[in-house]
C-alpha cells in the first residue's frame, strides 16, 4: 500500500512540476518578440507617413495586390505576430485573437502595431515598415474570411 501511495505522490509531483515549467514558458515567451525582417519584394512602396486604410485591401489603391500582400503578410504574421497572437491568427486565450476584433479599424490597427500597448504588445515601428504592417492586416483579414 505504501509503495504504490509513494508512486502516485512522484506522479503527480512530477504532473505539477511540468505543468509549472510550461506555464512558465508561456508567460516568458508572451510579448517577447524579436521582430523577423518582411520580405515585401513585389509590393509597391508605401512611403513611411502611416496610411490610415489599408490599401491592399480589394478596391482600394493598391488592391491588384491583395493576392500577393496576403503571402508576404502571411509570412510577415508568422516571424512577428503567431507566438503571441496563435497560428493563423487564432489565439490561445493569453492574446486578442485577431479574426474577432471588430473594433480594430485600419487607423486604430497601424497606430497599435507601430506604437505597441504597453502592456505586452512591442512597438515594431522600428522593425517593420507599413508595407510589411498593411500586408500582415491583408492577411489576417484573408483568414477572417
Amino acid at each position: 500500500m505504501k509503495a504504490t501511495s509513494l508512486l502516485n505522490t512522484r506522479v503527480i509531483s512530477t504532473g505539477l512540476a511540468l505543468g509549472f515549467l510550461t506555464l512558465s514558458v508561456v508567460a516568458m515567451g508572451h510579448g517577447d518578440v524579436t521582430p523577423q525582417e518582411v520580405d515585401t519584394g513585389a509590393l509597391p512602396t508605401l512611403g513611411s507617413e502611416p496610411l490610415s486604410e489599408n490599401p491592399f485591401r480589394p478596391g482600394n489603391e493598391h488592391g491588384e495586390y491583395h493576392e500577393e500582400a496576403v503571402k508576404v503578410g502571411e509570412s510577415g504574421y508568422a516571424g512577428n505576430c503567431a507566438v503571441c497572437h496563435g497560428i493563423q491568427a487564432q489565439s490561445g486565450g493569453l492574446t486578442p485573437d485577431l479574426r474577432e476584433l471588430e473594433e480594430w479599424d485600419d487607423e486604430y490597427f497601424i497606430g497599435r502595431v507601430r506604437n505597441g500597448t504597453g502592456k505586452g504588445m512591442p512597438s515594431f515601428k522600428d522593425n517593420l515598415d507599413q508595407n510589411a504592417i498593411w500586408a500582415i492586416k491583408t492577411y489576417v483579414e484573408s483568414v477572417k474570411e
